[in-house]
């Protein structure tokens, strides 16, 4: 066990900060408690280890696990030291409330490419919830007990498997866990190219997403999910989303129907900081009426 204390500046709000990296209820890499108390199980070049993050003034940390010292000499970077909201500019009345009612929110940067992009690529053209049962099923099923405390008790925290035990997950488990051929076809690319992939956390934002793009099945959306997470991008505008555009469009100018191309006009303004006000939008609640019941979601592993 290590520990690390870490003291942000005013204000911080580590809840709402590493939100991002939790996917969904039950993410067996993801934990928090009413406190605020944050834990993080992950796997690291020396290994995995797990994290705990407790609020306060400084922030304290304590690590497990053979890459407990890599975590914690990274913990600043990981609870946005790095990030500079001040350099963000309101452009829209609703973006500058919700900037001013989340003004401890920071982006996160993990440096770790692969673990942001294996669940991105199960999020593409299904569900979220989908998306997060196939995460969900994959790693408490193929990953390994968390070090520590985190990996103890009847629900123990998973580190998602490393590279050669992604590559041993076999077709049939994919189907089961709702992964079509098309999205696990793309993970054991990306796997494979690994170790390149992983370079993409130290290249500026154009760089990185020509390098995430090389595999197949990686587009621009993907790239986007990704950098966001590993490499604190603030500017890494999700493109290819089913509803951001419509969000943003509604919020920014009461349009429900805006595409790609009209959401990208309206976000302008904040060039270099798009991913930034974009998660502020969606913080201000703002979201076009509902049409029509939402899309039933498809289980293919009862096919």
């Amino acid at each position: 066990m290590r520990e690390r204390t870490w003291a942000p500046g005013d204000p911080y709000d580590p809840r709402r900060t590493l939100s991002v990296l939790r996917r969904g209820i039950g993410d067996p890499t993801f934990r928090s408690e009413p406190d605020g108390t944050a834990w993080r199980a992950t796997r690291t070049p020396d290994g995995p280890a797990a994290l705990r993050v407790s609020p306060g003034r400084p922030v304290r940390a304590t690590a497990w696990g053979p890459g407990a010292e890599w975590v914690l000499d990274r913990l600043p970077q990981l609870l946005g030291g790095e990030d500079r909201p001040e350099e963000f500019v309101a452009h829209h009345r609703p973006v500058a409330e919700a900037a001013r009612r989340h003004a401890g929110l920071r982006l996160v940067r993990t440096g770790a490419v692969l673990e942001a992009l294996i669940p991105s690529v199960l999020e593409q053209k299904v569900t979220t919830r989908e998306a997060y049962r196939s995460w969900r099923r994959l790693v408490n099923r193929f990953g390994e007990r968390a070090p520590g405390p985190a990996g103890e008790g009847d629900a123990p925290m998973r580190v998602m498997p490393d590279r050669e035990g992604w590559l041993r997950v076999p077709s049939w488990e994919w189907h089961r866990a709702g992964v079509d051929g098309k999205r696990s076809d793309t993970v054991m690319r990306a796997v494979r190219a690994a170790p390149r992939l992983e370079q993409a956390a130290q290249m500026a934002l154009p760089e990185a997403i020509a390098r995430l793009c090389l595999v197949p099945g990686v587009g621009p959306w993907t790239a986007a999910e990704v950098l966001q997470r590993s490499n604190g991008a603030a500017d890494a505008v999700t493109v290819g989303d089913l509803h951001l555009p419509g969000i943003v469009g509604y919020a920014l100018a009461g349009e429900r129907d805006a595409d790609d191309a009209r959401m990208l006009e309206l976000l302008a303004p904040y060039a270099g900081q798009r991913y930034r006000a974009t998660r502020y939008i969606m913080l201000t609640g703002l979201v076009p009426p509902r049409r029509g019941p939402r899309r039933e979601a498809v289980d293919i592993g009862r096919w």
